[in-house]
């Protein structure tokens, strides 16, 4: 039987439920996670949060889950959560963690342009499996980070303490993308590997006319069958490649059109059905974008 998550609503609810005392500031906190008594009862293993979720653990000997998985985790992990994603943990006998988790409400950033700019940060949108691994020095930088915001909401507030504590949240979010490349481009192995299998998939889709049934390749197909989050997909794939999945879709759908143009005698109009395409418009469009001839002329300087 599907466990209902439980919703928590406010950084008030959150203090209370972790037996910590009330919040210094109603829409943002620094909690430290060796202050806090984990989740004990059943209601609580499955949760979503109505706020922001930035944490930095440590020495981390549960699990959770996000989706339909499970992943372990190891020290110096950060994971990152909107408001409305539900999490699943589950909790090992004498658990003692240790690390950060910075908790925003929406409405502590709603007049700043980081409310919009947030969603722009993909990870937000990765999966547990994706958690952002540390370096002991970027570890620093993070609990330095959230120390800091800490310390100036527990300060004496004036007109500037909020403007300095969203710039420090700004702050930390760009380093946490700094951090990220850097993931991207320390496991570029692990990551063309990956690579390797996105072109696999797609040559499979092709081979096997899956898209004379399902239309184009989609983005979220891809990630789907790789079982990684679309976000983190194509941020891996703008280090590794400086193109989207989208364009990276494209580029292997130009190929095999190339490939049917010059091995067939069919219409342009035929090919671009055969491949998916609604419209043989959409498809000469596309030809045209990424080859800068139409398909016609491409078939023509074959002959």
């Amino acid at each position: 039987m599907r466990v209902k998550p439980y919703l928590i609503n406010s950084i008030y609810e959150l203090h209370r439920l972790l037996e910590l005392s009330k919040p210094e500031h109603p829409l943002v906190s620094v909690i430290n996670f060796a202050e806090i008594k984990c989740y004990s009862e059943a209601y609580l293993r499955s949760v979503a949060y109505n706020f922001y979720c930035i944490a930095l653990k440590k020495n981390f000997e549960g699990k959770m889950k996000y989706g339909q998985h499970y992943y372990d985790f190891d020290e110096g992990v950060m994971t990152f959560f909107s408001p409305g994603q539900v999490v699943t943990t589950d909790i090992v006998d004498n658990l003692k963690l240790e690390g950060w988790w910075l908790v925003v409400h929406p409405d502590f950033i709603r007049q700043y342009p980081l409310s919009k700019n947030i969603k722009n940060y993909g990870y937000f949108s990765y999966a547990v499996n994706e958690a952002l691994h540390l370096s002991e020095k970027e570890e620093a930088i993070v609990e330095n980070t959230m120390k800091n915001i800490r310390q100036e909401y527990g300060a004496i507030i004036d007109n500037f303490s909020q403007d300095v504590i969203v710039s420090h949240i700004e702050l930390l979010l760009n380093y946490c993308n700094r951090f990220y490349n850097r993931q991207f481009i320390t496991r570029k192995n692990s990551n063309h590997d990956l690579l390797a299998r996105i072109d696999e998939l797609l040559s499979e889709y092709y081979e096997t006319d899956q898209f004379q049934e399902a239309g184009l390749p989609t983005v979220q197909y891809i990630s789907e069958k790789l079982n990684i989050s679309s976000s983190y997909l194509g941020d891996m794939l703008r280090v590794l490649t400086g193109q989207s999945t989208q364009q990276h879709i494209h580029d292997k759908l130009i190929e095999k059109a190339k490939e049917i143009l010059i091995t067939t005698s069919l219409s342009v109009s035929e090919i671009a059905y055969q491949l998916g395409f609604q419209y043989p418009q959409s498809f000469n469009k596309l030809f045209k974008n990424k080859t800068n001839l139409s398909p016609l002329k491409f078939r023509q300087s074959f002959n």
